[in-house]
Formats: C-alpha cells, structure tokens, sequence
C-alpha cells in the first residue's frame, strides 16, 4: 500500500490536521458492497442518502449520528422458517449490515423517510453566521478605520471637469 504525506500541504494551512486523519480512514476502510446506496447532490448545500433495504420494515433499520459519523444499520428480526419452503435460488439477501459515513463539520441530518424499499436520508450544509465571508476593517495610523471597499465618488462631481 502507498503511503500518502499531506505534510507539504500543512506548509501553508492552519486547522487542516483533521484531514490528514480523513485520508487515513478512507484509505484503511474498504467501501462497502452492501447494501446498495447512492450519495447525491441537490443544489449547493443539499445532499440525500439512499439506501437500498430491499426486505427490510422500517422498524428493522436504525440510523444514529455520533461524533461526525452518520451510520445507517438493518437487522432483520429472526422469522421463523417455513421448514416446508425449499429455495431452488434465493437472490434476496435480507442479512444485518452497518453502513457509516463521515459527515463534514457543517453538514446536518435534516430528516429520514422510508418508501418502496428505500432509505431517503436528507443533509443539509448549514454555516453558522460567524463563519460566512466578511469584511475587516482596517485601522490607520490616525487611528481611523477604513474598508477594503473602494468609497463611491460624491454625486454631481465630475473628474473630468478639473
């Protein structure tokens, strides 16, 4: 197995240790084959888990959220087996499985529905006000404070007319 080093990236980034211990997860983990599951993206900020539970009810699946991680679990309750039924091919494998997935710092789970033998669970990016773009003001040396915006020019003040 290769070695990947992301020191050379922490030269000029603060705060980005955490992805270092990412890429080690996703590296050790093998991706799990069952069940079937897709991740998509709806517009910027939305995302959707399904998950395919194909013999499963709703009160056999379990979805937690602990520490970042978002893990998706299905046990079938034990059913009694017709000892008169012989499968001559059984496809539909109804086995326990534990998905997990690790959720950005942001990302929040908004709500999970079940239908037609899905999982639906919907996520949501939501930025706390304190971490969207602003601007700093800037103090001079006469300790007044100016913007990085450029100031207008006054109205009725051509330049061209000096």
């Amino acid at each position: 197995m290769t070695t990947l080093s992301l020191n050379p990236l922490f030269r000029r980034s603060i705060g980005f240790d955490r992805l270092n211990d990412l890429f080690e997860y996703a590296m050790q983990s093998e991706a799990p084959n069952y069940p079937p599951y897709n991740i998509e993206k709806h517009g910027e900020n939305e995302y959707r888990i399904v998950v395919a539970t194909a013999g499963f009810s709703q009160n056999e699946l379990d979805i937690n959220l602990d520490n970042s991680v978002l893990t998706i679990s299905g046990k079938p309750m034990s059913k009694t087996q017709d000892n008169e039924v012989a499968f001559l091919h059984k496809g539909i494998a109804q086995r326990s499985f534990k998905l997990s997935l690790r959720l950005d710092e942001y990302i929040e789970v908004q709500q999970a529905a079940y239908e037609d033998g899905l999982l639906k669970v919907d996520l949501r990016r939501v930025i706390p006000e304190e971490k969207l773009p602003r601007t700093i003001a800037i103090q001079g040396s006469t300790g007044r404070q100016q913007t990085l915006e450029h100031a207008q020019p006054a109205s009725g003040t051509d330049s061209g007319d000096q």
